[in-house]
């Protein structure tokens, strides 16, 4: 087994290569034993697709932190892959809450994290530029002596405020707080990526598979990107999936959709193997 720390060494490792590398999003446990199988070499969690898993809207209100991060654990717990974990806001408006989250969420074996600086509050979406920077400051801080790897996210484009510079300068600040990698999701273009990249000093996350044009991790990594993430997107896929096939079976009677499933063999090799207890 993997321990905490080399788990940590190895994504920080995986920053500081030529090029970029594609870190995907599972929902469950089930889906990070997929995602391990075809070699990816680090993973981090999605709080759209567990929140979808659950019933629930993907937003602030949905998920609480305890949720979170035991989804978290499950998947730490299905592989040996270094595991980043979508925090969203800290979950609290004080600093000490962004804090207390990141102590918690290493707790569990995450070896990373993102902290926002969006609100939830569709009339402030956005936390003013002090807080936000306070609030990236103390989960830096209590990240420094902790075998783990800060994201900080600039959320200005997925609030209706496509300010660029306002965004630039937030991640700059972010860099200046400790913060370990940046990350400006929806972001319109590659040229405004390339911008970003250019103008911040430590790797740079780009989300695919979100609304816009979608670009190769070839044209990304070109553009400056170290790290691509695909957020919600993969589990919408496979709920894609399902909805087709329930669908096909609702309204033609049929089940080809069977030929494109994955062989229940496959699956069954790739799920965890331990049995429970022998019953009493």
């Amino acid at each position: 087994m993997a321990g905490q720390q080399e788990k940590f060494t190895r994504l920080k490792a995986l920053h500081e290569t030529d090029g970029a590398f594609v870190i995907p999003n599972p929902w469950d446990a089930g889906s990070a034993r997929l995602l391990a199988s075809l070699g990816f070499e680090a993973l981090a969690t999605t709080s759209a697709g567990f929140a979808f898993s659950r019933g629930k809207r993907d937003s602030f209100a949905g998920l609480a932190r305890e949720e979170v991060l035991g989804n978290a654990a499950e998947i730490v717990a299905a592989t040996e892959l270094p595991v980043s974990a979508d925090l969203e806001d800290g979950f609290g408006t004080a600093p000490e809450a962004c804090a207390e989250t990141i102590r918690m969420a290493c707790e569990t074996g995450l070896v990373g994290g993102s902290i926002e600086d969006a609100t939830g509050d569709a009339d402030a979406p956005i936390h003013t530029f002090a807080l936000a920077v306070e609030r990236v400051q103390a989960a830096a801080e209590a990240a420094r002596d902790l075998p783990f790897v800060l994201t900080a996210r600039a959320e200005n484009h997925l609030w209706g405020r496509p300010d660029l510079d306002d965004t630039i300068r937030r991640l700059q600040a972010f860099s200046q707080a400790g913060a370990d990698v940046l990350y400006a999701p929806g972001l319109p273009d590659i040229e405004a990526i390339r911008t970003v990249c250019d103008a911040v000093d430590k790797p740079v996350n780009v989300v695919m598979g979100l609304r816009g044009k979608s670009y190769s991790v070839a044209e990304l990594a070109a553009a400056g990107v170290k790290r691509i993430s695909v957020g919600g997107s993969f589990a919408r896929a496979a709920l894609g999936a399902l909805m087709r096939a329930a669908e096909e079976v609702k309204t033609s009677g049929t089940f080809t959709y069977a030929d494109d499933a994955l062989p229940d063999a496959v699956a069954s090799r790739l799920m965890s193997q331990e049995r429970p207890a022998a019953r009493s």
